[in-house]
This record gives C-alpha cells, sequence and structure tokens, in this order.
C-alpha cells in the first residue's frame, strides 16, 4: 500500500481537468491512496484563523467551490481523498475546532509554517533566519508540534521537522535530540500520525522529512506513518518514494496509515 495525502492545486485551477493531472499521476505510479490539502489559508472560511499580510494576499478561495470539485470527482469515479493543510496556530484551537467539524474531511493536516510572524519556510523571511537566535527558533517551533499534537486536532503533521528546510541547523546534537524527544512523546500521546515527506529533498535541506533520528524515535515510540510528495505540480506526484519507502523501512516501519472520511486503517507498507 502507498498513500499521498499531501498534495495542492494553488499552482493551478480549482477544476476537475486540472485535479485529473494529479489523480492520474497518482494511479500510473500505483498510489492506492491519494489525496488533496489544499492551504487552508486560501480560504475565506479561515480569516479568523490566521491573519497576516503574506497570507491575507493569498486568501482567495471559498470552501463551497473546493468541496464542489470533490463531489464532481467522486461522481465521476475518481478515488480521491479531501483533506486540507491547516497552519496550526497558537490560540486558535476554537476557531480551528470550528473549521475542520465544518467539512466531512477524510483527514486534517496540521502544519507549522509560521513562529509569530516569522514564515520559516518562505523566501521572502530567508535573511531573517541570519537576524534570529537559531535555538531559539528551533526551541518555539517543537513548541508548536508538541501544542499541536496536544490539540488532537489532526490526523497527520505535516512534514514534522520542516524547520530545518534552509539548511540551518544547531550544532549541539543533544539541544536537537531534546527537541525531537519531546515532540515525539507528545505526538505518541494523539492520534497524529507522522508524514515521510520526498518534499524536502527538492528544497535548499536536500533531504527527506524527518531526519531519521527523528523518525527511529516516532516508531520507538509507535506514532504511525503516512507517504507524501507535497506535490504543487502533478509531476511531483509520488516523487522520490523509493527513498521515502527504503527509509521507513530502514527505520523498522512495515506498515502504513490510510484515511477515509475519518476512519483510518493500518495496511502493510508497499
Amino acid at each position: 500500500m502507498l498513500t499521498d495525502y499531501h498534495n495542492h492545486l494553488e499552482r493551478g485551477t480549482l477544476t476537475l481537468d486540472y485535479l485529473k493531472k494529479f489523480t492520474d499521476t497518482a494511479k500510473e505510479k500505483g498510489i492506492e491512496h491519494f489525496g488533496i490539502s489544499e492551504h487552508a489559508y486560501h480560504f475565506y472560511q479561515t480569516a479568523d484563523i490566521l491573519q497576516n499580510s503574506w497570507v491575507n494576499e493569498r486568501r482567495y478561495y471559498d470552501m463551497e467551490d473546493y468541496v464542489k470539485l470533490f463531489h464532481q470527482a467522486w461522481e465521476k469515479g475518481i478515488d480521491v481523498k479531501m483533506s486540507i493543510e491547516m497552519d496550526y496556530t497558537p490560540g486558535k484551537h476554537a476557531e480551528m475546532e470550528k473549521f475542520i467539524k465544518q467539512y466531512e474531511f477524510d483527514y486534517v493536516i496540521g502544519s507549522i509554517h509560521w513562529i509569530d510572524d516569522f514564515g520559516i519556510d518562505l523566501a521572502e523571511y530567508r535573511t531573517e533566519w541570519d537576524k534570529r537566535d537559531l535555538y531559539d527558533i528551533y526551541k518555539k517551533y517543537f513548541d508548536q508540534v508538541i501544542t499541536l499534537a496536544q490539540s488532537n486536532l489532526f490526523d497527520i503533521i505535516g512534514h514534522l521537522d520542516l524547520v530545518k528546510i534552509f539548511k540551518y541547523v544547531p550544532e549541539n546534537e543533544e539541544f536537537l535530540l531534546e527537541q525531537y524527544d519531546r515532540a515525539t512523546t507528545a505526538l505518541a500521546e494523539s492520534k497524529t500520525c507522522v508524514e515521510i515527506s520526498t518534499a524536502g529533498l527538492r528544497k535548499p535541506v536536500g533531504e527527506l522529512y524527518p531526519d531519521p533520528r527523528l523518525l527511529k524515535m516516532c516508531y520507538e515510540k509507535g506514532i504511525p506513518i503516512v507517504l507524501s510528495s507535497d506535490a504543487h505540480v502533478p509531476e511531483h506526484v509520488g516523487a522520490d518514494f523509493d527513498q521515502a519507502v527504503r527509509l521507513a523501512k530502514e527505520t523498522g516501519y512495515q506498515t502504513i496509515m490510510t484515511f477515509s472520511k475519518g476512519e483510518r486503517k493500518e495496511y502493510p507498507l508497499g
């Protein structure tokens, strides 16, 4: 069994023709469980959750159109899961829960892209990395991983160590492993699965998410996994999954989690 649960239509259109380019690629690559998880900040309905100038310029979708697209696909017999990738926003748990419960998502991804007003994975903010304390950034990032897990709002946490995207990584391994340990402890006590994401291979860091040491802690604490490409174009669907499967199996994983309308089932890893 293979999954690809983290994918975006934002560079194209919310149309069946464009969606089919993604689902057709998934089918060609033998991915049995495929889902679209558009960024929640694009939708007018999330205006009360995340507000900043970067996000506000990119809020241009209506959830009604998004849901309608999936219903069109299902009516045509296209097997695609409906999801959302939500920026985990501290202090907005009630608003996030209200939004999530309004829609029949197959699963929901929670991700951390912001530390206060700092967009950690955005090219526009890259110069900020040299102005800020690296250890403080990592501490605050993993603080959010913990409260994301404790919220128990999300089925999957996206790209668990996205904070390494631009290759800014603390040299103090003891500090780094401490962050990994406390994050995985919180995740193990929640319903949240971890994705092995191949997106990092296409980023400056040039590595899978998560770091093998971090994934090992996930495995040892019984945290389930899914596979994801974080494709923003059809060509990236299922990209480099051979590396993701290899890492999973080398770590000890033999199963993968799947989702349908909130129900989860474990299958042997393909």
